[in-house]
């Protein structure tokens, strides 16, 4: 890191030409600021009569690229909440990615509220919207620039810092190319994804569409994603997740029970890759019986979760691939009263329910109970639509994967069902992400506050030079 010049010394020296171009810079102030996230050294820069903030941990400029996050004022979203943007949570994530780095830094940079036309005229395009305009369109009916933010102060302070190579937290890639022509290197982009909200769905879909934001697989769309953050955040943390995939009118089936397949191939490397993150997969005694799964990772590499059958009445048939296989250890809950057949594989562990009222389910609670007497990690819940449903009626679900196929069946086995509302302003909303799998479309609901910070995680590679 550079020692702390005056304030008349402006920026430091470069024969480059682009930061010849850059403007001059004021060091007014430096403190140490503690946060949620730790201490950061904390420097306020004016330039061309503008206040920004540099917000750093360890020493940036010692490293070879270290992480930065160029983040845009936002009043609205940082300090009063709104979640007509993701402006306020991106800031934490931006910080607690830092912070998990252990170098790194942010710089607030003033002047650049509603992508820089100013507080007033982003409140006005808001009411535009509100009308039915997009972001971009409402910025253009006021006559105003898609985006007027001036990365020239971001890129001296940069340069001040000793940063001129940088790892950039940006799921926007004109950032990159902006910071680029100004003399800073950008050999790595790292998507900042936050779960969109039912406020800013529709702005977010408009940056990804229309000013080339990431997709939230961080992948064109169509495109497997290999590695996505939700997998590490899964297999690093203690949830409870549910999968369904079902038709676009909502069956997981046809009549007869055939649901090979409802979703493509896309989709289910999806559905491994969760069985590779989690400890245990649960599944009802009916997905069983009609699909005699097997439940194993195959199409990714991973370990085996142990197999849970939920069978209060014990109808899985001996034979079934999860009681004959020993390529998994396998749960086996049974009733207290049910029978069970002899000569059951030695992979399998035959465990007994509590005692339920007559045609009431098992309480989910309860089976999550005795698994984690068993693994300690994040549980899956496969299916079948009734099993599913009932962890989510039962609130115990920190998030569920939803994949609609572009497939009609007419009339089927139900996915999801639950009691709901009696009005729409009662249904249940919550925090979400989409995934474009091949011609499916993945929803994830993030439905607990945990699931919500695990998933604003990002896991960070050691610093250069550490």
């Amino acid at each position: 890191m550079s020692s702390l010049p005056q304030p008349d010394d402006g920026p430091n020296a470069s024969p480059s030409a682009a930061q010849n171009d850059l403007p001059a810079l004021v060091l007014e102030s430096e403190t140490s600021l503690p946060t949620d996230h730790g201490v950061f050294t904390t420097r306020a820069y004016t330039s061309e009569g503008v206040t920004h903030v540099a917000m750093y941990r360890g020493d940036p400029g010692a490293v070879e690229a270290p992480l930065v996050r160029l983040h845009s004022e936002c009043l609205t979203g940082d300090a009063l909440g709104s979640h007509r943007c993701d402006c306020g949570d991106q800031l934490e994530a931006a910080l607690q990615a830092i912070a998990a780095a252990g170098t790194g830094i942010l710089l607030y940079l003033r002047g650049h509220e509603g992508r820089g036309i100013g507080l007033a005229a982003k409140l006005r395009a808001y009411a535009l919207q509100d009308d039915g305009l997009d972001t971009v369109d409402a910025n253009r009916a006021l006559g105003l620039p898609d985006d007027a933010r001036d990365y020239r102060a971001a890129a001296a302070i940069l340069h001040e810092l000793d940063c001129p190579r940088i790892r950039l937290l940006s799921s926007n890639p004109t950032k990159a190319e902006a910071l680029a022509r100004l003399g800073i290197e950008v050999p790595e982009r790292l998507a900042l994804q936050v779960p969109d909200r039912p406020e800013n769905v529709r702005y977010l879909q408009t940056k990804r569409s229309r000013m080339r934001h990431d997709s939230l697989s961080g992948q064109p769309v169509g495109d497997d994603p290999e590695d996505l953050p939700l997998y590490a955040a899964l297999a690093a943390h203690s949830e409870v997740v549910a999968q369904l995939a079902q038709s676009a009118d909502g069956f997981i089936a046809a009549r007869g029970g055939d649901a090979e397949f409802v979703s493509g191939e896309a989709d289910r490397t999806h559905l491994h890759r969760l069985r590779a993150a989690v400890d245990a997969v649960v599944v009802g005694a009916g997905t069983v019986v009609a699909d005699d799964p097997q439940l194993t990772v195959r199409a990714v590499a991973g370990t085996n979760p142990l197999r849970v059958l939920l069978d209060p009445h014990a109808r899985i048939p001996a034979g079934s691939a999860v009681l004959r296989s020993p390529d998994a250890p396998t749960l086996w809950l049974v009733g207290p009263d049910a029978e069970v057949p002899a000569g059951i594989g030695d992979h399998v562990e035959i465990a007994r329910l509590p005692h339920s009222a007559d045609g009431e389910p098992v309480d989910p609670a309860a089976v999550i109970a005795l698994v984690r007497e068993r693994v300690p990690g994040s549980i899956l819940v496969e299916g079948g639509g009734r099993t599913v449903s009932d962890f989510l009626a039962a609130g115990v679900l920190d998030r569920i994967f939803l994949t609609s196929a572009p497939v009609l069946i007419g009339d089927g086995v139900p996915g999801i069902r639950f009691r709901g509302s009696p009005v729409m302003a009662q249904a249940m909303r919550t925090p979400f992400r989409r995934y474009a799998f091949g011609e499916d479309v993945c929803t994830e609901f993030v439905l607990s506050d945990a699931a919500q910070a695990h998933s604003a995680e990002r896991p960070a590679r050691p610093a250069d030079g550490a």
